[in-house]
């Protein structure tokens, strides 16, 4: 239903200039069928790619119109055809948000997934924010207004990057998809997966952001525990030739929530994050979490109440994890918390709701 004193609907197309299915792609297939009842009726652009075929295919499953560009004269093409209030903006590419402004009609309004920043020690972070600044920063303001996914994002973007005009809407989950497990439906996936020991889970691509060296090391130190990797990507192949035995690699899965519900313990450690989907699905799944202390994640995890922050390296995570496994009621606990952390500020309805409240207004500003 509409609010009192909204417009009746109000029209958005999402345009995104990406080859394959990243965060920013999932963000538009999940979060444009719950803005309808915000009376948000959007549409997607993509590139006809075979890298995003099945996800076309999955946008047009959950009713939302979609078009497959090989050039931005069609995208224009389908908004004089279509006489949308708003074009949202996503890029991979860098300096790609040029190229929208030179063929599209704005306003414009940029969504920033990007994670902004590598948290790497000894790496001035000035050097990656000049990159950043040249690549992306610079012609990112030339929208209208930015749009980012966590309250860090839009205080970095507004203090590094000058950008004047940065909104706030914090990510949110399906908590049904991503929900705890009861006791007898977690021992009957424990055994399916041959969980047998204390399990840590890491979900997320093989990228070097993501930190999977880590896992690795932290494997080797504590062979008492098991470690599980779900996710593809560059670095896998090599991560594979050097894990040791308590490893398993489960590659591209279908079943992420129902290993979020099996797993002990979610191990992130991170370098890079804007608000991290994993972590708050996770959260939502009830699973304590074992992540770096960067500012993103700090937005998500009070250390001891959700999780627990680590800032010491390799041996720092083995701690974390240890503890973890010989304190079976702080676990218990922290998954509670998280998950109540979640369902209090990061479900997928309140993610859309906050979104829609905030077209509505910048729709109304008419710039």
């Amino acid at each position: 239903m509409t609010a009192p004193g909204r417009p009746p609907s109000l029209r958005v197309l999402f345009v995104t200039d990406a080859p394959a299915v990243g965060g920013s792609e999932v963000y538009m297939r999940e979060l444009i069928p719950p803005m309808r009842e915000h009376g948000i009726h959007a549409e997607v652009a993509l590139p006809a790619a075979a890298g995003t075929a099945d996800f076309r295919a999955q946008l047009q499953d959950r009713g939302i119109p979609v078009h497959a560009y090989r050039s931005l004269a069609e995208v224009a093409a389908v908004q004089q055809a279509g006489a949308f209030d708003l074009t949202l903006l996503s890029s991979w590419n860098a300096r790609g948000y040029r190229k929208y402004y030179r063929t599209l009609r704005g306003p414009f309004v940029s969504l920033v997934h990007d994670q902004l920043m590598l948290h790497i020690p000894l790496l001035p972070q000035g050097i990656y924010r000049a990159f950043y600044e040249v690549l992306q920063a610079g012609d990112i303001r030339g929208a209208n207004h930015v749009v980012t996914v966590s309250r860090w994002g839009a205080a970095y973007l507004q203090r590094h990057h000058r950008m004047p005009h940065v909104h706030a809407v914090p990510n949110g989950v399906n908590t049904t998809k991503f929900c705890p497990a009861g006791p007898d439906e977690r021992e009957a996936l424990r055994r399916e997966y041959g969980f047998t020991r204390f399990t840590v889970l890491t979900v997320a691509r093989f990228s070097i952001e993501k930190n999977h060296p880590t896992v690795i090391a932290a494997a080797r130190r504590a062979p008492e525990l098991d470690f599980v990797l779900a996710g593809t990507g560059y670095l896998e192949a090599p991560l594979r030739a050097v894990a040791p035995r308590n490893v398993r690699f489960l590659g591209k899965r279908h079943d992420v929530p129902e290993l979020y519900r099996a797993a002990d313990a979610v191990l992130q450690p991170t370098i890079a994050e804007n608000q991290s989907l994993a972590t708050l699905e996770a959260m939502s799944s009830g699973a304590p979490i074992v992540t770096n202390d960067i500012p993103a994640q700090r937005e998500l995890i009070t250390f001891g109440q959700e999780g627990l922050l680590v800032g010491s390296g390799v041996d720092g995570y083995v701690k974390a994890l240890r503890f973890l496994a010989r304190h079976p009621a702080h676990r218990e606990r922290m998954g509670n918390a998280a998950r109540q952390r979640v369902l209090h500020g990061h479900t997928l309805e309140q993610n859309a709701e906050g979104l829609a409240t905030l077209l509505y207004r910048l729709a109304a500003t008419g710039q």
